[in-house]
């Protein structure tokens, strides 16, 4: 095998890694997932991610399957975590929003434009979240938060079904 295709591989195997709160969805599709080095002649692999927000609790578990993974193939792994640019959800592929909305879960809408940094624009005009279930768009927020910190609780006012929202971060 050649190193492009060992290199291809290897970043293949850890790109399809499913995300421990939203199985439904891979670290790559969610674009937590930043970059994959293959160092061959040191049999390591440079794996470098963003979470999602500051403490996220998946990190961790995200980081022991990239290690199991890259000891699957008979490499080491070097997990770092890069901050800066901060991940938006804007960095999810359109693989990845299908993924979710197949799943039940309304994906997010463009992430608010933008500084992160300094005031928050307000708007009147409501937020709008389609039914991943029906397709109406006549749905209420239940509770900001839902089972995880980027999701929030919706319920579909037409089919009456709970659905997560995954918020534009």
């Amino acid at each position: 095998m050649t190193a492009v295709a060992v290199e291809s591989a290897v970043a293949e195997a850890i790109s399809q890694i499913p995300d421990p709160e939203v199985p439904v969805i891979s670290i790559a599709d969610l674009g937590i997932l930043r970059s994959v080095e293959v160092d061959e002649p040191a049999r390591c692999v440079v794996v470098t991610v963003t979470p999602t927000y500051s403490g996220c609790p998946a990190m961790e578990a995200i980081a022991s399957r990239i290690s199991f993974e890259a000891r699957a193939l008979g490499y080491a792994a070097d997990v770092r975590t890069q901050l800066s640019p901060a991940w938006t959800t804007d960095w999810m592929t359109d693989e990845g929003k299908a993924a979710l909305e197949r799943f039940g879960i309304a994906p997010p809408g463009p992430a608010p434009a933008g500084e992160s940094r300094g005031p928050v624009a307000l708007t009147l005009s409501r937020h709008v979240v389609a039914c991943p279930r029906c397709g109406s768009t006549d749905t209420t927020e239940i509770a900001h938060f839902g089972s995880t910190a980027c999701k929030a609780l919706r319920r579909c006012n037409a089919c009456l079904e709970p659905f997560d929202e995954f918020k534009a971060i």
